[in-house]
């Protein structure tokens, strides 16, 4: 269950005109901090990050199943998890005391590595790196929009540090 501060930040996210992934970024955050604390572990940053969108998409976040390269089981978990967070009723028999034992047990054996630092820049470098230089600069257009005069003026200063770090 996301705590409620999660929740108020996502919806403050939608107020603000913000992406669904931006919004369930911030249930993402969640999850790897829960995993840091030593609640339970993850076979790998993905696993993290997928057990936070799907904590999202429950909650009512906007975010579509994802597309293709992924398994179609996959696919309809995302669905179904889109779905109760619309206020469908859950087809399952209730809460299912023993299966939800069994996944926290599953995960508490689950090294906490996967939400380390290395493994997180890991994992968004090669998500970065599957996308073209064209995907990349729409997506920071896009970014900009939602920002204000004084959050555009920080971004171009930590862009031109960048750019001069990597001229050097």
């Amino acid at each position: 269950m996301p705590e409620r501060k999660t929740i108020r930040r996502a919806r403050r996210d939608r107020r603000e005109g913000k992406a669904p992934t931006t919004q369930a970024g911030e249930f993402v955050r969640e999850e790897i901090d829960r995993i840091r604390a030593g609640e339970h572990g993850a076979a790998s940053a993905r696993q993290a990050i997928a057990i936070g969108l799907s904590k999202a998409r429950r909650a009512g976040v906007e975010l579509p199943a994802p597309g293709k390269g992924v398994s179609a089981e996959t696919r309809r978990k995302a669905g179904r998890d889109r779905e109760v967070g619309h206020g469908a009723p859950s087809k399952s028999r209730g809460s299912r005391r023993r299966r939800s034992a069994a996944s926290t047990a599953a995960l508490k054996r689950k090294p906490r590595r996967a939400a380390s630092r290395a493994a997180l820049s890991r994992q968004s470098h090669a998500a970065a790196a599957r996308r073209g230089p064209a995907a990349r600069a729409a997506a920071a257009r896009k970014a900009s929009r939602t920002k204000d005069a004084a959050r555009r003026s920080r971004a171009a200063r930590k862009a031109a540090a960048t750019r001069a770090r990597r001229r050097a």
